[in-house]
């Protein structure tokens, strides 16, 4: 199961003894999760009331960068294409998989100055995943663009006799060109009426399961007489024109697109690999910062709470969240402030923890 429980509950004489508890009451005991210790560093805390309003920043970033997230995930899973049973091996934080990314998380310190304020870090993270947003809207235009004229193309190549390109199949020697009283018109029949075609002058030019194509040459003056003829046989006289020189262009057109498209689809894959690393490590740490902001908020100062990730399983959740309830019921006496508890009744999924939801089933599809 993909979906963890990030929470945090105030230390008791040591973090390791909240630890302990937990491990007792979870794991040891009733095997109700797999426990991980989260690490978060020693943060700038601020006053009170710059809390307070950045926990409703954090709130809004988090949502903002789990959807770039998920958008840069579901856009690689799009570019891959049939391959898209490889794309959870490329969906990777830091070169290892998302699992074991939040599991062994560690701060990064050269992206994130722990000497810089919570606001300052939230900013930092805040223009680096828009930027990231913004590169994915451009050269996801760009590539689609790219990939829309080629299928419009490949869609024109395919399909009935009736409407598809006839390049591929008809050549020059098929029509009479520059002549002043004959022509060659093109017509479509569905067999196997073709077995009856009452046009003495044709030759079938091409067929596949469904009709086939002739090719029927008869003077200009008689097109009019031959086409009112062919509705009355419900035979379909295609409007076209032998141009060699368009068709060259068309064909030049597709083999130019398929080729653009296979120069930009490795450097596309290398950008999305790269910033949905880039995003997703941005995204668990708002996490550690609002585990902080909220455990300070709620629990008090000094510093003192341990954050630990928990992995239940489906069958186990419900059991699993009566255990935390009765081991987290005393929290909200641990406030300190009068901030503190106002603040913590208007959260929306509220438990007498800290408590975020982490879900690495980011496609919308099962890979």
């Amino acid at each position: 199961m993909s979906e963890f429980w990030l929470i945090s509950a105030p230390g008791e004489k040591t973090c390791q003894q909240t630890w302990d508890t937990m491990m007792a009451a979870t794991t040891r005991n009733n095997n109700l999760s797999t426990n991980h210790k989260f690490n978060i560093p020693d943060l700038k805390v601020g006053t009170l009331d710059v809390l307070v309003g950045l926990s409703d920043e954090l709130a809004k970033l988090d949502s903002f960068v789990e959807g770039v997230v998920k958008k840069v995930a579901q856009y690689m899973a799009d570019v891959l294409e049939d391959s898209r049973d490889k794309v959870q091996e490329n969906l990777l934080a830091n070169g290892v998989d998302l699992v074991t990314y939040i599991t062994r998380f560690q701060w990064d310190m050269a992206k994130y100055p722990i000497k810089q304020s919570l606001k300052n870090i939230s900013e930092i993270i805040s223009k680096q995943v828009s930027q990231i947003d913004n590169d994915l809207k451009s050269r996801a235009s760009a590539y689609n663009n790219l990939k829309g004229n080629l299928q419009n193309l490949e869609r024109k190549n395919a399909g009935s006799l009736l409407t598809r390109s006839l390049a591929d199949i008809v050549k020059k020697e098929d029509f009479v060109l520059d002549s002043e009283y004959l022509i060659t018109q093109l017509v479509v029949l569905f067999l196997p009426a073709a077995e009856h075609l009452p046009f003495l002058s044709s030759s079938l030019l091409f067929e596949d399961n469904d009709s086939g194509l002739f090719g029927v040459t008869l003077f200009r003056k008689a097109i009019d007489d031959f086409k009112h003829k062919a509705r009355e046989n419900k035979f379909t006289v295609r409007d076209f024109q032998y141009n060699e020189e368009e068709m060259k262009a068309d064909k030049e057109e597709m083999t130019r697109l398929s080729t653009d498209k296979k120069k930009q689809f490795g450097p596309l894959v290398r950008w999305l690999k790269v910033n949905f690393s880039e995003a997703f490590i941005a995204w668990i740490h708002i996490k550690a910062l609002r585990v902080f902001v909220e455990s300070v908020l709620r629990y008090g100062l000094p510093v003192n709470f341990q954050a630990m990730l928990l992995q239940p399983s489906k069958k186990t959740m419900k059991k699993l969240r009566e255990v935390l309830n009765d081991l987290n019921s005393n929290c909200c006496s641990l406030a300190h402030t009068n901030v503190t508890c106002s603040h913590i009744v208007v959260q929306q999924e509220y438990y007498p923890y800290v408590y975020y939801k982490i879900d690495c089933n980011l496609l919308e599809f099962k890979v």
